[in-house]
């Protein structure tokens, strides 16, 4: 059966400081940066906001910047025309709302447009250090192959699952790592099975053998 510690122990060793490989210099960039990330990489949204927030430099100019300009800008990535209506909408509200300081709230935060419970639970984790585990894509595959999870989990059911069984003071560190491992390491396609240090404790390498 796979313990935990085991895993906790590995990731340690393999990804020692983990950080978010979004690109953020304001706290507002980070919040649109991780919601821009939806359905698209990081490497993709880091392209993106390098132009987008350079051109407009502050939530003013993101709330008056053109529609039409928003979308050419960041089109690369999916679902452009919703994400773009979003950046202005959390715009507006974070200026109307908060005086242009995203706050430690969860409510308000998950009340924005295009923000959920994971982009809340990241920008909460990196902004105000509360302990928090946001479930991606890659955390919720390697959750489901190392056993943590069932195939049929949802995000929330993983979440739970995970904040019972990694240590609280180690949720944040322990996101970015299973992130990371997830991306590089885990993949979902191809994942170096023969070269991780815990092929032997994880249900995925077993039924491929």
């Amino acid at each position: 059966m796979i313990m935990m510690n085991d895993v906790i122990e590995y990731l340690d060793q393999l990804i020692p400081n983990p950080v978010c490989e979004l690109e953020f210099h304001k706290d507002y960039e980070l919040l649109m940066a991780v919601m821009l990330s939806a359905q698209t990489t990081d490497k993709r949204v880091n392209m993106v906001t390098k132009v987008l927030f350079q051109k407009y430099p502050s939530l003013a100019s993101l709330e008056q910047a053109p529609l039409k300009e928003i979308m050419d800008i960041i089109k690369s990535i999916g679902t452009y025309h919703k994400k773009a209506s979003n950046i202005k909408l959390i715009a507006a509200s974070l200026l109307k709302d908060q005086n242009g300081v995203v706050p430690n709230d969860r409510t308000y935060l998950e009340s924005l447009p295009g923000v959920g419970r994971k982009t809340t639970n990241v920008v909460l984790s990196i902004l105000y250090n509360v302990p928090c585990i946001a479930v991606d894509t890659h955390v919720s595959r390697v959750s489901k192959r190392l056993g943590f999870a069932k195939e049929n989990d949802d995000v929330l059911i993983i979440e739970k699952k995970l904040m019972k069984k990694i240590p609280k003071n180690q949720w944040n560190k322990m996101h970015h790592q299973l992130v990371l491992f997830g991306r590089y390491y885990c993949k979902a396609q191809s994942p170096e099975c023969e070269s991780c240090h815990l092929q032997s404790i994880c249900n995925y390498n077993q039924k491929k053998k």
